[in-house]
């Protein structure tokens, strides 16, 4: 049976962020959380939420920024360091030092980020379509085809494309579930659409900002990028045992950017599902759960 979710949920934490979160399973049973990307909300997560509510104490919060959670007007509140330090404060205030971590997209760049940064609270790390940020820099950088995939994020960070985005009743969100060449998104039905309208209405900034306050997106004449950056491979090494979920459909995120990652990663394996897109934890749900489910087994 699955396990029954609790979807209004609100913490103050001590750096003066408010963020909601759902939940399913109880406090005390060891904890999995799992992180959405643009332009999601925890709502990406149900089936895993009902599925890893039965033996975990399951948690998908609002990143901030989206949804019901706090959105802070300046740029640089959505800096990786930023939205990880909510994170350590959100375990640490439901009594965890040490987590499972599931992320997809922007979700999957702060949980890179925590691994490095924060390898003690994690006892394993979950990734679907989402570069780790050492490849993905080199990828923008000097990968043609990548910076071409990636054009959109430029389009995100100018000004004023939250409004564009909010016009003719989000058309051009609606655009990235079921426009984005690969799939007929039959999952986009039309109560996931309005769940999805609802969460949209209040407020597209924060998300946006994430793409505004990376340096990971391709160079410009104005904004050097991944250019600017001196970055060492040896200081992006992840010793957490880690397992990749990748749709190979994915076109924003091509299946290249897992090329040497296995070279950056001690404990890696890599399912990749060929006829999966970007948005796998919607088309595949039980897929992906029995792809979790094993590698928490192991």
């Amino acid at each position: 049976m699955n396990a029954v979710i609790r979807d209004n949920q609100f913490v103050e934490l001590s750096n003066g962020i408010r963020l909601h979160y759902a939940s399913a399973g109880e406090p005390g049973k060891p904890l999995i959380l799992f992180l959405h990307g643009f332009p999601e909300f925890w709502y990406a997560w149900q089936a895993q939420l009902a599925e890893f509510g039965r033996d975990y104490y399951a948690l998908a919060p609002d990143l901030r920024g989206f949804n019901l959670s706090d959105m802070p007007a300046e740029v640089g509140a959505y800096k990786a360091r930023h939205i990880m330090e909510d994170l350590r404060l959100l375990t640490a205030h439901l009594g965890y030092d040490k987590f499972v971590l599931v992320a997809h997209d922007w979700g999957g760049a702060i949980a890179w980020n925590l691994a490095i940064a924060l390898p003690q609270l994690l006892d394993r790390l979950i990734i679907i379509n989402s570069p780790h940020p050492y490849l993905f820099m080199q990828a923008l950088a000097h990968d043609a085809k990548q910076r071409a995939a990636s054009d959109y994020m430029n389009w995100l960070r100018a000004e004023g494309s939250e409004t564009a985005l909010a016009k003719d009743d989000f058309a051009l969100m609606d655009g990235f579930f079921i426009g984005m060449g690969q799939s007929a998104a039959d999952w986009f039905t039309p109560a996931v659409r309005q769940k999805y309208h609802q969460c949209w209405a209040r407020g597209l900034t924060g998300g946006v900002n994430y793409y505004r306050a990376s340096p990971l997106h391709p160079p410009t004449s104005e904004h050097a990028g991944p250019l600017k950056l001196e970055m060492q491979a040896k200081d992006f090494r992840i010793h957490v045992p880690t397992r990749v979920i990748w749709g190979e459909r994915d076109i924003a995120l091509p299946a290249g950017l897992l090329d040497g990652l296995d070279e950056l990663v001690d404990n890696l394996r890599v399912e990749r599902v060929a006829e999966g897109t970007h948005w796998i934890v919607h088309e595949q749900p039980e897929r992906v759960n029995q792809l979790i489910r094993a590698f928490l087994s192991e």
